[in-house]
């Protein structure tokens, strides 16, 4: 997209997207609790529903105006907030039938937190790193596994969102891998 085209500058922070991004991050901490106290309900998959279809639709407003780089900070930033604050709670509140869960949100996690590290230095040498289409993936893989949770007709077959959630800590293995091979790459040639 070329800067004629753009509704909003590169550096603008209230855009339609940011607010549906915005709107996540602030859905998140009921959701997480809805899970916690009221974890198998159509209320908790509605919430849960409603917060997946901002990231869904904000990333389509986001390339209609063009992107920002708040919003390539605050896109990731809601994702990490709400998949894992939600995987904490299923762990929390069913400690005996999620168990099975800790191992992946602990890859999830450090996965997260060094992808924020490396962004961060790769952005002090002004270059940004966007999610790559199968990262997208796994962030959709991973909203499954917790649907999976808490939805009614799912939630008592646990199998359902334990494999779920592996096939998500796996992916999440893989694009960590790619993002640093890709980065290195890109990084070696800005030097």
């Amino acid at each position: 997209m070329s800067v004629k085209e753009r509704t909003y500058g590169e550096s603008a922070l209230l855009t339609p997207a940011n607010l549906m991004t915005a709107f996540r991050l602030l859905v998140s901490p009921v959701f997480i609790y809805l899970i916690i106290f009221d974890r198998i309900s159509w209320w908790t998959a509605g919430v849960g529903f409603l917060a997946a279809a901002s990231d869904y639709f904000d990333g389509i407003v986001a390339r209609r105006h063009g992107t920002t780089t708040s919003g390539a900070f605050l896109d990731p930033l809601a994702d990490k907030v709400i998949v894992l604050g939600s995987l904490y709670a299923l762990i929390i509140c069913r400690p005996h039938g999620l168990k099975s869960f800790i191992i992946p949100a602990v890859i999830i996690t450090l996965r997260e937190i060094w992808m924020s590290f490396y962004r961060a230095k790769a952005a002090r040498k002004g270059i940004s790193i966007p999610a790559s289409r199968l990262a997208k993936w796994k962030t959709f893989v991973q909203d499954w596994a917790i649907a999976f949770c808490v939805l009614p007709f799912t939630a008592h077959h646990t199998w359902l969102g334990v494999a779920t959630i592996w096939v998500a800590a796996v992916m999440t293995i893989y694009t960590g891998w790619r993002y640093y091979v890709d980065g290195k790459k890109v990084l070696a040639s800005a030097s």
